[in-house]
């Protein structure tokens, strides 16, 4: 049996390789491409996920899985065989009720809207994205009807990217969060003169601002040996394998903040992705637990650790050696009050902590919506603006600060946006274990000791790669589910101490 093992090892690392590949182009698409390359591309990238595809769903990897599932359960439930034929099996299940040409077809579809979606978001001109949407929405209401589903098309999309998770089990999730953050948010806006980010707003050099964060980064404990940064309109993070791992940032020279967290978020991916174990390089079992998980390691560098006072102390001798004369008059706490103001903002990646779900919630909805024919793509800039309206009180000026400002859709992604939220929700439970078992860990950023917080992580969540599903990870490491209320008791203690109430 072990013969038969190494036979689907090796047939399962040539489609991660493949797959390797296609990632490259998609990245170079984003990063270095010229926009009249787009539609060439976009048949290269197709190709090339068809080959994927069919190598991967091929009767021998299927009869290989069969063969070797027992044997490998048999090995014991942590064992690594056992966890990559898990892995493969679901996997396997999941290609396989997508046909190849509906692959292809979907391939081809989102990879020339990225630069439709680009253009468009540019002259912020939604009519001249809209026929792409509604294919994308249409394609994926057809993936949700190829996988199956038992009581919304959203169901079998969000499985794809948090598995076991529903929309009926997300809607009182979220709307216990929103009640218990809305009473915050008042607290906030009675007092919105108290706190000013005037500081982090001017005139900043961008190949400073761009220097600056790989600094950052690389201290937070990101390898450029195995990974590199590059700008681009949305910063993302690819792993091409375990020891490829790389990110994005966008830089805005009257904004610091852009910048800085946006690098500091997507090292958090990265971090996750560079700490994966050598030997599940190229197997199923490399990646992250969910998309929700992944998005606790970004969220949990981006704002428990990155907007921590200790962290602006150690911050702060950065920003005046990038940026001589600016932050000269300016103490740590300036620079903390300042990086954590609350206000309604129309721009997701730029909203704060306590803001920030609300925007999820907002997508949440109208994706819903959309798949389930309860809304017309025509109609969704409206309907967008209605929710901005009703969540925030502020209105889009323009289609690309309100319903054109994210990537998502044009990669054909829909079902993706709960996630940002379970991560935020994750990474307050994780800074709760992580205090039990590391006493005094958020004082170790103002040293710049980051190695600690990262070998923890590493330790409980990076090491485990895919062996687990999202709630076997989290009962297995930190002995509960996914809970709003450490979120909230985060949320609450920091901003009533920087608020004062």
């Amino acid at each position: 049996m072990e013969e038969k093992f190494l036979e689907l090892k090796k047939r399962l690392s040539e489609v991660s390789a493949i797959n390797s590949a296609a990632a490259v182009l998609s990245w170079d698409q984003q990063v270095n491409m010229p926009t009249g390359g787009a539609e060439d591309r976009a048949a290269a990238i197709s190709v090339v996920e068809e080959l994927s595809h069919a190598k991967f769903t091929a009767d021998e990897t299927g009869s290989l899985i069969t063969a070797c599932y027992g044997w490998a359960q048999g090995l014991g439930e942590d064992s690594f065989e056992a966890s990559y034929l898990r892995a493969a099996r679901r996997d396997y299940d999941i290609a396989r009720k997508l046909p190849a040409d509906f692959v292809g077809e979907f391939s081809r579809t989102t990879s020339a809207a990225i630069d439709a979606w680009g253009k468009a978001r540019a002259n912020s001109d939604f009519k001249a994205f809209s026929p792409r949407l509604r294919k994308i929405l249409d394609l994926n209401l057809r993936k949700a009807q190829f996988l199956g589903y038992k009581d919304s098309p959203y169901d079998a999309l969000l499985d794809l990217y948090e598995p076991g998770a529903t929309k009926a089990g997300l809607e009182p999730v979220f709307k216990k969060l929103a009640d218990g953050l809305k009473p915050l948010i008042k607290e906030i806006n009675a007092r919105a003169g108290a706190v000013s980010n005037d500081i982090i707003k001017g005139d900043f050099d961008e190949d400073a601002q761009f220097a600056l964060t790989n600094e950052i980064v690389a201290a937070l404990g990101y390898d450029f040996s195995r990974g590199r940064q590059d700008r681009s309109t949305h910063p993302f993070t690819t792993d091409f394998s375990v020891n490829d791992v790389r990110i994005t940032t966008r830089t805005e020279r009257d904004y610091l903040p852009a910048s800085i967290y946006g690098s500091i978020h997507e090292c958090g991916h990265a971090l996750y992705g560079q700490g994966t174990p050598r030997e599940f390089n190229f197997t199923p079992l490399a990646g992250g637990a969910s998309l929700g998980v992944h998005e606790s390691q970004s969220r949990f560098w981006e704002n428990i650790v990155g907007r921590s006072l200790p962290f602006c102390r150690w911050l702060l001798p950065l920003l005046r050696k990038h940026f001589p004369g600016k932050f000269d008059k300016v103490n740590a706490e300036e620079l903390y009050v300042a990086v954590n103001r609350s206000a309604p903002s129309m721009i997701r990646v730029e909203a704060d902590e306590v803001n920030y779900n609300l925007h999820i919630l907002l997508r949440f909805e109208i994706e819903t919506a959309l798949l389930e024919g309860r809304l017309k793509v025509e109609d969704a800039p409206e309907y967008w603006n209605a929710k901005m309206r009703e969540f925030f009180g502020i209105t889009p000026a323009k289609a690309s600060e309100g319903i054109l400002q994210d990537i998502h859709w044009s990669l054909g992604v829909i079902g993706y946006f709960p996630t940002y939220t379970l991560g935020n929700l994750i990474s307050a439970q994780l800074a709760e274990k992580m205090a039990k078992d590391l006493p005094g860990w958020k004082e170790l950023p103002e040293k710049g000791e980051f190695a600690p917080i990262l070998g923890w992580l590493r330790k409980h969540i990076h090491s485990q790669g895919r062996k687990y599903l999202p709630g076997q990870l989290l009962q297995r490491e930190l002995g509960e589910p996914v809970k709003v209320e450490p979120f909230l008791n985060y949320i609450k203690a920091k901003y009533s101490g920087i608020y004062g109430f």
